[in-house]
């Protein structure tokens, strides 16, 4: 963890818009809205909180991160690559034929990856997983991941989460990514996720809501859950849909999955450069 300041931060999460934007542009379509909503905690955990070292990614007793919504990777791709993992120009090559940076996440292709994701709920149940065997190792990894609200409807997610508080695994950092909108519609019209800061307490988790472009807010409520003992935490984020980009966040649900024109590449450019 280093002391990086809330400004350098903000302009970092920018970067890793603006190359977000560009990977899928340069394919032409791609799972852009969900993945500028997470930028600014993958810049805090990254860029501020993790303990880890992007010359060597397999480093023993490193922190993890495991992005279960894994359609979101081109925004995890631009953070590693603006971390270190890999050279920028690796990200234009995303999605097309022998890539290392397939669709979705994959630990087998892509340097920095912790966990191939992609079918909704098993990214979570590795996450558990994987914070099971860092207790027994005793080796003081702290396991992140982030999960998404369409993805919160999958059975699977709360059998890892009952399992998780049974576990007391206070080495679990968790999120949700709550923009409200999945790929068919508004999680409130497919199937509501509401009280969902009351299911996860119910569930055994400490359990916080904060705004998720906050990097200040999101910082904090990570310490608080570093500091809780003897169970999981789930800090859920208030978040906006393809954020920072303005026609993205006005397609609504129609942005989970969205094509992007080479004009429309350079005006979320211009807005991510302001």
């Amino acid at each position: 963890m280093n002391s990086v300041t809330i400004s350098a931060l903000e302009n970092i999460a920018r970067a890793i818009r603006r190359s977000t934007v560009e990977a899928i542009g340069h394919v032409g379509v791609g799972h852009i809205g969900g993945s500028l909503s997470i930028a600014d905690v993958l810049t805090v955990l990254y860029f501020r909180e993790m303990r880890i070292d992007s010359t060597n990614s397999k480093m023993e007793g490193r922190d993890r991160f495991i992005l279960s919504k894994g359609h979101a990777g081109p925004a995890l791709y631009a953070t590693l690559a603006e971390k270190g993992y890999f050279s920028k120009d690796m990200l234009g090559t995303m999605n097309t034929l022998n890539t290392k940076l397939p669709s979705h996440c994959d630990m087998n292709r892509t340097p920095g990856i912790d966990m191939t994701t992609g079918s909704l709920g098993q990214g979570f149940s590795c996450a558990v997983g994987v914070a099971v065997g860092s207790k027994i190792k005793g080796d003081g990894a702290l396991i992140y991941t982030l999960i998404g609200d369409g993805e919160s409807q999958e059975g699977q997610i709360w059998e890892a989460a009952m399992f998780a508080a049974q576990m007391k695994l206070d080495n679990l950092i968790a999120f949700t990514d709550y923009n409200r909108k999945q790929i068919d519609g508004t999680t409130d019209e497919i199937n509501s996720l509401e009280d969902i800061a009351g299911k996860w307490h119910s569930f055994g988790w400490h359990t916080k809501k904060v705004d998720g472009h906050d990097m200040k807010a999101i910082i904090q409520a990570i310490q608080r859950a570093k500091d809780r003992k003897g169970k999981p935490s789930m800090i859920i984020l208030e978040t906006t849909k393809g954020k920072g980009v303005s026609f993205v966040e006005k397609a609504g649900v129609a942005n989970h999955n969205m094509t992007l024109t080479r004009e429309q590449v350079e005006t979320a450019l211009e807005e991510l450069n302001e």
